[in-house]
């Protein structure tokens, strides 16, 4: 069988990455720091929406793409997909604001971990069957 689900959205993360990169160096070039942060605060924080994107997010779509492997339902699978993404909008908005919103950044962060968990439950649940 091959993934048909997952691929859906993989290019999409992969666009928000690219997209959170972008924003990164643009805001290097802005500020002229090559290396970390040089102590500015609205770097840091864009360095880190990146950072912790590119720490999650390929876990889970492999989760996922394991998940879709093993047969679990198609509307599963999308909504796994369609949860991260909104997770990850909702992390990355609320991170990047000076002040920042916990409440955004603490429900993106949140929902991205019950994914990973959820996930890996299935696949154990599939494993002992």
């Amino acid at each position: 069988m091959i993934p048909t689900n997952v691929t859906i959205y993989a290019p999409i993360f992969a666009l928000m990455l690219v997209a959170l990169s972008l924003f990164v160096a643009k805001t290097r070039g802005d500020v002229r720091v090559a290396i970390g942060d040089g102590g500015n605060i609205v770097l840091r924080r864009r360095i880190r929406v990146q950072g912790n994107f590119t720490e999650y997010v390929p876990m889970a779509l492999l989760l996922f793409m394991f998940v879709e492997l093993q047969g679990w339902p198609r509307w599963l699978v999308h909504g796994l997909c369609l949860v991260l993404l909104a997770a990850r909008l909702l992390h990355a908005y609320g991170i990047a604001q000076e002040p920042e919103d916990m409440r955004l950044r603490a429900t993106g962060m949140a929902t991205t971990a019950v994914l990973l968990i959820a996930a890996a439950g299935l696949l154990l649940t599939s494993a002992v069957r």
